[in-house]
């Protein structure tokens, strides 16, 4: 069989079943088995459970259940509730002063945890109630919620950049660092955007009663000490990194300390806690494992059938300038965001599109901000956005996923613009990890 047709059935059959509703482990696992035997033979089948191995195997992947256990206890002990907390009373009387506010929060929850669901879910908890009764246009409140949440893709210590960095070999603090100036960016547009919009028609964002704007000075500053554990956490992680005093698996099991002391601080640690978070961490942590198992295996046996080559002769092989094959990968993948999660998706294209735009003379720390970008486009996109499920898991029984999404239109935009802004200019990605 030609590489051809092994790559439109491999890939076509993929699509199919994800289609029809199973889930992506047992799709890419079977498409895995169901090829590498026919073409191989059976003994084939040792070299791709030795390619799972090797990749399970890196020591930096243990880095991924601190991460998620550090924003499991985040969100349990209520300190990231205290963050909100402290940034709401700054909203003012100015328009659109608490979505402001509210992206802020989603920023440093982001630079804590780098785990998108959780931030989701304490937003829609805490933020979307405030907006709604404040009289907030809907679909403001909830773009905000969903966009601010979905920042977690991109600022450090975000674990799309971990599985990226050991998909690819690159450095993972070179990566944190190169996305820090985007994230902010995305941040800031974000900002930017429901300033105008509540500036142009302040009914979007109504400011706060007066009573609520005016709290002295003093009570305002003092909700500020809601910043302190957040900060203390966001440095342990980041700092250690930066400075070069801690790797990235060091650097994670700083920040589950620095959560346990915040949550022992505010007299939340306990054993159900505790117990709680546990049972989060290794339940997200085994749907993550097991689609990695079946993603690398799936990859492997196309990387034996000669595909990882046919595509890079094929892309390199147009008449057009490199920039327009970058442009189809951002397709490929904004294709494939509206169908399968990120995990998946930067195990399977990642291992092919990397040596290409290596070929084409690119940075793969660029590329890997472009692919954190382009994912956070994906959490947003319907059909299966899953920040749309999240908010909708908390928001009000009225407000329906059609709604949710309606909403997310003008976020996916920006988020687009400032993808296409990196690509435009590398340096925003480049410019921080070349002061190392």
């Amino acid at each position: 069989m030609s590489i051809e047709w092994i790559t439109v059935l491999m890939f076509g059959g993929m699509i199919v079943l994800l289609l029809a509703g199973l889930p992506l482990a047992f799709v890419t696992g079977l498409i895995a088995v169901g090829f590498a035997i026919p073409l191989f033979g059976v003994n084939s089948l040792l070299l791709v459970s030795s390619r799972v191995y090797s990749f399970m195997s890196e020591y930096v992947l243990v880095s991924v259940p601190m991460f998620i256990l550090m924003a499991s206890i985040m969100e349990r002990s209520g300190v990231a509730r205290d963050l909100f907390n402290a940034m709401r009373v700054w909203a003012g009387k100015m328009a659109g002063g608490l979505a402001i506010q509210t992206m802020v929060a989603a920023t440093i929850m982001g630079a804590m945890t780098g785990i998108i669901g959780g931030e989701i879910v304490l937003l829609g908890l805490v933020a979307l109630p405030q907006m709604l009764r404040l009289g907030y246009d809907r679909r403001l409140a909830i773009g905000t919620i969903c966009a601010g949440g979905s920042l977690g893709t991109m600022i450090p210590p975000s674990i799309v950049l971990v599985i990226y960095g050991l998909t690819v070999n690159v450095s993972i603090g070179d990566l944190f660092a190169a996305n820090v100036l985007p994230g902010l960016m995305m941040s800031g547009i974000y900002m930017l955007y429901i300033y105008i919009r509540c500036r142009i028609d302040p009914s979007l964002g109504p400011p706060a009663p007066i009573e609520e704007r005016s709290i002295p000075i003093r009570d305002k500053l003092l909700q500020l000490r809601g910043l302190i554990l957040p900060g203390v956490v966001a440095a342990s992680v980041l700092g250690t990194i930066y400075f070069g005093i801690a790797s990235v698996t060091e650097a994670a099991g700083m920040g589950v300390v620095g959560t346990l002391f915040a949550a022992w601080v505010r007299g939340e640690l306990n054993r159900e806690m505790l117990r709680a978070a546990a049972i989060q961490t290794m339940l997200a942590c085994g749907v993550l494992l097991w689609v990695s198992f079946g993603a690398t295996a799936m990859i492997g046996v196309y990387n034996l059938a000669g595909g990882p080559a046919f595509v890079r002769q094929t892309m390199i092989g147009l008449d057009v300038p490199p920039l327009v094959i970058i442009f189809i990968m951002m397709g490929v993948l904004i294709v494939l965001g509206c169908l399968m999660d990120w995990v998946g998706i930067c195990l399977l294209t990642m291992p092919i599109f990397v040596p290409i735009i290596k070929t084409l003379g690119y940075d793969a720390i660029w590329f890997g901000v472009l692919f954190c970008m382009n994912m956070q486009i994906s959490y947003l996109s319907p059909p299966f956005g899953p920040a749309a499920f999240y908010l909708k898991g908390v928001a009000p029984p009225d407000m329906t996923l059609d709604e949710i999404f309606s909403a997310l239109w003008p976020f996916m935009l920006m988020q687009a613009f400032a993808l296409s802004m990196v690509i435009a200019f590398p340096w925003l990605a480049l410019w921080l990890p070349g002061l190392n």
